[in-house]
């Protein structure tokens, strides 16, 4: 008898980079509130990355998005619209799929990750992100040749 063990949650909150020490503590946290509203987190290609989020109901003035000290945080409440609140509270739900909750999802990004971009269509969220390595940082290729590079002192 064999057991899958499946590491999606680890990358559930991670973007951009493969720090497993980092991932494994997200797992251990578990937030049982991960689960909604649901998302994608998306590779478009080599340095650019996507998040989608399902916020059905938000509207643009309902949503909060920030980064700070490498974390990226999406927070959605509904703000009281005099009007509009007492026309909800005077229906009676049937069903009521679309939940309208407030929630507040986190994202560690990698270094060098920047927010480049959001938008809120169709009830989707979409976040776009770039990995921008500057040219300190990028790896440099040495070239090796026949010779002793450095020099004893006082030869």
């Amino acid at each position: 008898m064999t057991t899958a063990f499946s590491l999606a949650p680890l990358f559930r909150s991670s973007v951009g980079f493969d720090r497993f020490n980092d991932l494994f503590e997200s797992a251990a946290r578990n937030d049982s509130a991960s689960g909604y509203p649901p998302y994608n987190v998306e590779k478009l290609a080599e340095d650019k990355y996507r998040i989608v989020i399902a916020v059905a109901g938000f509207q643009e003035q309902e949503l909060d998005l920030q980064v700070e000290k490498g974390v990226l945080t999406v927070a959605g409440g509904k703000r009281d619209n005099g009007a509009q609140n007492q026309e909800k509270d005077n229906v009676t739900y049937l069903h009521q799929g679309i939940a309208e909750r407030a929630f507040k999802l986190s994202f560690r990004l990698a270094d060098h990750i920047e927010v480049r971009n959001a938008g809120l269509a169709n009830g989707l969220l979409t976040i776009d992100l770039l990995r921008q390595i500057p040219e300190e940082a990028k790896a440099k290729r040495i070239p090796i040749n026949g010779q002793q590079v450095l020099e004893r002192e006082g030869s």
